[in-house]
């Protein structure tokens, strides 16, 4: 082959592209990678990172009104949105700077540009052809807009974060983790928020009762939240963008953010020319190893349309360098029981079966407890938080943990440990609990739901 010739092209450099690249290069491989758009990807840049910076932001006008039942007397709060926006972006421009670091300091080439597979060794930018043993499909995903009549007057979670200036009055349709979390974000910053979603209840991958006691949490701090709902059109009046509704009425506000899901990032990637096949959302089918149907492709994160997480797409861009290019025997990442989190307000953390996944293949005992926090005893807040496990009737397993309520995501992540390891109820029961703290109820549940 003529030209520059590398071991491996990586196109996208989010989180499973740099993983893989600068781990394949400290194996001793020549890796570039190409990235149009800002080191980091989706989560750095337009997802977990800023988001939970916002979640941070948002929560400051509740704990300001729950200090007076400790003592403190406050003056009226206001938000600098703009502050908050500007300090939000020197974070992302440094955590860039340390992405390229990292590249840079493994040897990595950087490359900016967009992409384009030419054939199964040749990749494109610009005016530049590389020629490379292999090539690996990193792009992520991108947010989907719905066609209806004025969707141009709409955003997408990509723009929410550089809204200027901060609306009044903002409409969130979906009902994914995306929706509900920017929701929260929006009502805590001081926004009046209605959420649609077109389902009879949203989050319909979790558990029921999570997803009913958040919903109730999530009224209560005033987000005007309406199910079996959604956006036929939208018109723009002045700088108003006036929404029709499927229950044909109207509601005026000023922002309109679509979060109704997304897909793989491999339009104009020139995969299909090149032999490699695509699911029906578009993402790149790959079998256990990440490798497409041409051999010297592969892809790994949300573009291969699996589990769209950070730490998913760090395993599996893990997982392709140390095998293919460390030469090592490592397991393949494992799908089960994988935690996770929403950075709703009030969070969600889970890990394991849901009741109804559970009960498709296994008698199940039910676990649950619902209680206000300690914190908000001397507060005039009525908030509380919801635990719940999915116990196996003939092992004892536990198969699910599920947690409304404050650092739910900080507790469910040591619990994950626990279902790595198969424990069960009794290994729960049997460990004491740390006193006065809210994940002490995971292990002091010991009356079952009645079935």
């Amino acid at each position: 082959m003529g030209g520059t010739q590398y071991d491996l092209v990586v196109i996208g450099a989010g989180s499973g592209g740099v993983r893989a690249s600068r781990m394949a290069a400290g194996f001793g491989a020549r890796v570039a990678v190409i990235e149009e758009r800002d080191l980091g990807g989706t989560c750095v840049n337009v997802g977990c990172v800023p988001k939970k910076l916002f979640v941070h932001g948002s929560q400051f006008r509740t704990d300001f009104s729950h200090a007076a039942g400790y003592g403190w007397e406050l003056g009226e709060p206001s938000l600098d949105w703009s502050e908050l926006r500007g300090n939000k972006d020197r974070e992302i421009a440094r955590l860039n700077r340390v992405y390229e670091g990292i590249l840079g300091s493994a040897g990595v080439e950087i490359i900016e540009g967009h992409g384009r597979v030419e054939g199964p060794h040749t990749v494109c930018v610009g005016k530049r052809t590389l020629n490379t043993a292999s090539i690996l499909i990193a792009t992520g995903s991108w947010p989907v807009m719905p066609a209806i009549p004025g969707i141009e007057h709409a955003i997408s979670s990509n723009e929410a974060f550089h809204l200027a200036p901060l609306p009044e009055r903002v409409l969130v349709v979906g009902g994914g983790y995306i929706a509900v979390e920017f929701a929260g974000i929006f009502q805590g910053l001081g926004c009046q928020v209605t959420q649609l979603y077109r389902g009879d209840l949203f989050l319909r991958r979790f558990d029921r009762d999570v997803r009913t006691f958040v919903a109730e949490e999530i009224r209560k701090k005033g987000v005007d939240l309406r199910f079996s709902m959604n956006v036929t059109s939208i018109t723009l009046e002045g700088d108003t963008r006036v929404c029709r509704l499927t229950d044909g009425s109207e509601l005026r506000v000023d922002c309109v953010l679509m979060a109704t899901g997304r897909r793989p990032l491999t339009a104009g990637l020139g995969l299909e020319g090149a032999g490699v096949a695509l699911n029906a959302q578009g993402g790149v089918v790959v079998n256990e190893d990440y490798v497409s149907s041409v051999p010297s492709i592969l892809a790994v994160g949300d573009v291969i349309d699996r589990l769209q997480l950070t730490p998913v797409a760090l395993a599996e861009g893990m997982y392709v360098a140390r095998t293919r290019y460390g030469g090592l025997d490592v397991p393949r990442p494992d799908y089960a029981n994988i935690p996770t989190a929403i950075f709703s307000q009030p969070p969600i953390g889970t890990v394991g079966l849901t009741e109804a996944q559970a009960r498709v293949d296994h008698q199940v005992t039910i676990y649950r407890s619902s209680f206000r926090p300690l914190k908000l005893t001397m507060t005039d807040a009525n908030e509380r938080t919801m635990m719940k496990l999915v116990v196996d009737r003939e092992d004892d397993r536990v198969l699910g943990c599920h947690m409304v309520g404050p650092e739910a995501g900080e507790i469910i992540q040591g619990l994950a440990i626990a279902l790595k390891c198969g424990a069960t109820k009794a290994d729960f029961d049997q460990t004491v609990g740390i006193h006065p703290t809210a994940a002490e109820e995971f292990v002091t549940m010991r009356t079952a739901v009645q079935d």
